[in-house]
């Protein structure tokens, strides 16, 4: 049985990793086509992005599931603060997301839309910063725990806690209505995370996650 756990796991980081790294890509496509630092990210690649995230959001709670059950021991209580947080990040970002690929381009929506436009400082934006620069990084902090040892575990550990000290610089971005500044936080969810989700891959190809029995 966790053997099998552990292959749903290594299979599901691995399609989040690719999943990740194509939002990345898209992103730095959608960044490169603006007329300026403060101008939006347009179509196509806004709504390519929009349908990646409603992607990778149930892909993270797999692998968290996963690991949650292979993990042993004391760490089961990290194990399990990452699910329930990751869940939380699915949750809010799923509906963030859809919300604004159905209801965002609706001319019946009149000026409530501008409630739904991706730029600060509108409520889906608001909602989507607590679940990445606060949910995700959570998350990602309580799993840092579940690798101990050095090696891969070590690579592992460290980038869980740089993207989520990253994520949670992002905040700074709030308290000073800058941006800008809060693009910190995108480093650390799709450029460091991607690159933990494969090594998390290996990791599970090669050894279950365990700890002690006690």
């Amino acid at each position: 049985m966790r053997g099998r756990i552990r292959q749903v796991g290594m299979i599901t980081a691995m399609l989040l990793a690719g999943a990740q790294i194509a939002y990345a890509g898209i992103l730095a496509a959608g960044l490169a086509t603006l007329p300026s630092p403060e101008a939006a990210i347009t179509d196509p690649w806004f709504t390519l992005m929009e349908g990646l995230i409603l992607v990778i959001a149930p892909l993270m709670v797999v692998l968290m599931a996963a690991l949650h059950l292979l993990t042993r021991g004391s760490r089961r209580l990290f194990s399990l603060l990452a699910l329930v947080f990751t869940a939380l990040l699915a949750g809010l970002t799923s509906a963030v997301h859809f919300t604004i690929l159905v209801l965002s381009r609706d001319p019946a929506m009149g000026g409530a839309a501008r409630w739904l436009a991706f730029e600060w400082p509108s409520l889906v934006y608001v909602l989507d910063i607590l679940a990445w620069d606060i949910f995700f990084a959570l998350s990602v902090l309580f799993a840092a725990g579940l690798f101990s040892g050095g090696g891969l575990a070590a690579w592992i550990r460290g980038l869980l806690i740089t993207s989520g000290l990253l994520a949670l610089a992002g905040l700074a971005g709030v308290a000073l209505a800058d941006m800008q500044i809060r693009n910190i936080g995108i480093l650390g969810y799709a450029v460091v995370f991607p690159a933990a989700t494969v090594l998390i891959a290996i990791y599970l190809h090669r050894k279950p996650l365990s700890g002690p029995r006690h």
